[in-house]
């Protein structure tokens, strides 16, 4: 059992694969410490990979830490953008240990993440924790099908299902798992070694309904895989690391504006690690090689796209000849690289958690160690800071939901609402709008949204959503329900204005008429096959229940 800050530098004792080639620090990125954790009793140290950092309903960011707390098991911490820490919840073993996952929102406002050990039997819990800090054990892994060691927070799918990782399973080497928010689990999948080794990151759901993550080993080559998984647990490698294009990933992917996925990997050709980019389909470039003889060390952090269109990211030093950066990387070419700072120890060192940007426009993030804390367990120097770095951007609004249908209740995280905010999706305003605080707001999704920014309206003041927002569409009915082709069928539903495809038995169609958002005229193609009919819209695709038979 290990309970001191000792246990994350066990971490860095991985393979070294140490770091980039870098560009002049650019001063006028303003970086700020926050807080220096250890600074009082009971307070969360050396928070480490994964550590995703979930900004909440009321404006604050919530994470966890694997050392500190009143027990010294770790601990759930919320801190004010300002930079104001309160402990929620010590952990106490039997609820779990070392959290090294950091939390997500889910959409009903509580926060969703894991225990690396401790709970029923040992082997790690998936945890709920509402925003007050009350703390639910959903579930304890007993290291057989289900599973053992979770690293990564589970993520709410689009479904409302979480979607999470193990490390380990029995004497194999960590599953793919599905747990609804009451605490139903699932093993969705068991690695077995050619398919990936050892899943440190979190998940992320693509724009088509796929999860996609990465292995820290295993493949073909031994150096991790890229896969991707569906909701029912089909999983396929998409991409085989080498080691020369990157290798042993230990930090999430994120989809970028593009639809393509974007990480970071250890290795690459100068020995300190990759920055890629990867389509859905596994064709994966390399955007900047990490010079290992350089100032600067490997990735273990994932990267975040900022409202510039830029990622942020940081790589993780060795501890002595280099403390750390952050860095900042195009994703247009030539993919232009730049690191913005460099920590010096007293300023933190051993950044490991992905950056997270709030939506005042500014990134936050901490590190393992550094800082000027030295409340047991840790020592002066080794507790690790929480930071922030004020890139210019302005605020903006974030959807807690990345799509919906229409009726479906929305959550918008922003700041400066009031009671006279008025919200639209791609122009079409909501008519139900219900207030948080000032920095929340749910919205019932209006019929005729369309797939597009949202944005919030308050006085004079418009603020934009970071991401599009997906509308699905829904097909409730087609007549006739037979025909030959040349047949002109009407088809009736939900969001259909943004029509781009009709397919019978997934034959496309080359006859469509949009007649409005709630009915579409199609001809039978041909070629056409008896079965479903399928609508594809900028939202997504929706297949009909019933069956289009072709006649002769």
């Amino acid at each position: 059992m290990l309970k001191t800050s000792r246990h994350c530098r066990f971490m860095l004792m991985l393979p070294a694969l140490a770091t980039l080639a870098v560009a002049t620090i650019a001063h006028a990125q303003a970086f700020s410490v926050l807080y220096n954790f250890g600074t009082s009793a009971g307070d969360p140290t050396n928070p480490s990979f994964s550590g995703i950092i979930a900004q909440g309903r009321d404006g604050n960011l919530y994470s966890t830490a694997p050392s500190g707390g009143a027990s010294n098991y770790g601990a759930i911490f919320k801190i004010t953008p300002s930079g104001t820490l309160t402990t929620l919840d010590s952990f106490k073993g039997t609820d779990g240990e070392q959290p090294q996952s950091g939390l997500t929102l889910g959409t009903d406002g509580n926060y969703y993440g894991a225990s690396y050990g401790g709970g029923a039997s040992g082997y790690g819990t998936v945890l709920k924790v509402t925003p007050s800090g009350k703390l639910t054990v959903l579930y304890s892994f007993a290291n057989g099908s289900d599973g053992a060691y979770p690293w990564a927070p589970p993520i709410e799918g689009t479904d409302g299902n979480f979607y999470g990782t193990t490390t380990q399973v029995g004497l194999g080497v960590g599953t793919v798992y599905k747990i609804t928010p009451s605490g139903k689990f699932t093993t969705l999948y068991s690695f077995g070694g050619p398919d990936g080794v050892t899943p440190w990151a979190s998940l992320v759901q693509g724009t088509d309904g796929n999860f996609y993550g990465t292995t820290g080993a295993g493949g073909n080559s031994g150096y991790g895989v890229v896969y991707k998984i569906t909701a029912s647990g089909k999983l396929t490698v998409i991409y085989n690391f080498d080691g020369t294009h990157g290798g042993s990933p230990l930090s999430p992917l994120v989809q970028g504006s593009d639809g393509n996925f974007y990480g970071t990997a250890r290795g690459g050709a100068k020995g300190g690690g990759v920055v890629f980019r990867i389509t859905p389909t596994g064709k994966l470039t390399v955007l900047h090689n990490i010079n290992a003889t350089s100032d600067q060390d490997e990735p273990y952090a994932g990267l975040v796209q900022a409202t510039d269109g830029n990622f942020y990211g940081t790589t993780t030093g060795d501890g002595s000849r280099t403390l750390g950066t952050i860095f900042r990387i195009s994703p247009t070419k030539p993919y232009p690289y730049r690191v913005l700072y460099k920590f010096n120890g007293t300023t933190g060192m051993l950044p490991q958690v992905t950056l997270v940007q709030h939506t005042n426009g500014i990134l936050y993030g901490d590190t393992l160690e550094g800082g000027t804390g030295s409340v047991h367990p840790c020592s002066v120097g080794f507790c690790g800071v929480f930071y922030s770095l004020n890139i210019g951007a302005g605020p903006f609004v974030s959807l807690v939901s990345a799509s919906g249908k229409v009726g479906k209740t929305i959550g918008i995280l922003g700041q400066g609402f009031s009671r006279s905010s008025v919200v639209k999706f791609d122009g079409v305003q909501a008519t139900s709008v219900k207030r948080t605080g000032t920095s929340f707001l749910s919205v019932a999704l209006p019929a005729g949204a369309l797939t597009g920014s949202a944005t919030v309206t308050t006085g004079s003041t418009t603020l934009t959503s970071n991401k599009t927002f997906r509308v699905t569409p829904q097909i409730l009915g087609f007549k006739p329900t037979s025909g030959a082709v040349g047949t002109v069928v009407t088809i009736t539903g939900v969001s259909l204005t943004q029509t781009s495809k009709v397919t019978f038995g997934g034959v496309k169609a080359i006859s469509v008429t949009i007649n409005s958002d709630t009915q579409v005229t199609v001809t039978v193609p041909t070629g056409a096959m008896t079965g479903h009919i399928a609508i594809t819209t900028l939202g997504g695709t929706a297949v009909s229940s019933g069956i289009f038979a072709v006649t002769q």
